[in-house]
């Protein structure tokens, strides 16, 4: 799954391909990845430029002259950037602009959607409006007054967008392990200094994966010319049976609600 370093190479790639072009047809292959009545989606989206491309959470919001469009790829998404009309089972959308090009939206989980806003309305629109601050933007007494009234595990509420936007499995063990908290501790059990360990160790990890592109691991792959590289500066996430790169202890694999994480029990005592 893509998670904000991804989504923002995403957005940082899309602009240099796609600004300023103007959309002349729009066809959906696939309705349910409209969160919007398919047939004004198609219509509204006529003759708007991409005026630019920005990133709420991780949600690609793209601006145009009288909407937002707002996409969030869940599990699968990706973008495909052509200079001819091409079309696979797994493309669900395809954008044609006035130049030739042609954006394809591929997803082969179907989860992504994609929806219209108009620009007075967006942080109302159903995609953003329950979404947390970003690590980048939190405060540790605003953190911790969210925890605190969780009894989950730390891992699990640090995965919560309503909690804290554009964390996901991958960065939040890597997180954890940096601020040698064990995933399975309890949310409130996290102080208040804890909580700013987290907030800074979030910020220095996402800096640096999407300075390197993002994570490329599994089924995710930037579709767009661009290979994440954060994967080589992986710390447990991924180590299962290998050294803790601290202690030298051998980094285990759990389950925390269903999630696959992993963690160094020495350094991230419970």
């Amino acid at each position: 799954m893509p998670e904000l370093p991804e989504v923002e190479t995403v957005v940082q790639t899309l602009k240099n391909l796609i600004l300023n072009k103007k959309i002349i047809k729009v066809d959906v292959f696939w309705n349910n990845i409209i969160s919007y009545d398919v047939n004004k989606f198609k219509d509204e989206l006529i003759n708007q430029h991409i005026i630019d491309i920005k990133r709420i959470g991780k949600v690609i919001i793209f601006e145009l002259d009288d909407y937002y469009m707002l996409s969030h790829l869940r599990m699968e998404g990706k973008y495909y950037y052509y200079n001819k009309y091409v079309k696979d089972k797994h493309t669900h959308v395809i954008f044609s602009f006035d130049d030739n090009s042609f954006l394809n939206y591929h997803d082969t989980r179907k989860f992504g959607k994609l929806s219209l806003s108009f620009k007075t309305n967006l942080m109302n629109h159903p995609f953003i409006k329950d979404m947390g601050k970003e690590p980048f933007d939190i405060t540790s007494q605003e953190l911790f007054d969210k925890l605190k009234k969780k009894s989950i595990p730390i891992k699990t509420a640090l995965l919560d967008q309503h909690i804290i936007a554009g964390l996901g499995n991958i960065y939040v063990d890597e997180v954890l392990f940096l601020s040698k908290i064990n995933p399975l501790r309890k949310a409130n059990e996290v102080s208040i200094n804890e909580c700013q360990t987290i907030i800074d160790n979030c910020i220095i990890t996402l800096n640096k994966a999407i300075a390197l592109g993002g994570t490329t691991i599994r089924s995710y792959t930037s579709s767009l010319g661009v290979t994440g590289r954060f994967q080589n500066e992986l710390l447990v996430h991924t180590k299962e049976n290998e050294a803790c790169p601290v202690c030298h202890h051998r980094i285990i694999k759990i389950k925390v609600h269903g999630r696959g994480t992993y963690l160094c029990p020495h350094c991230q005592e419970k």
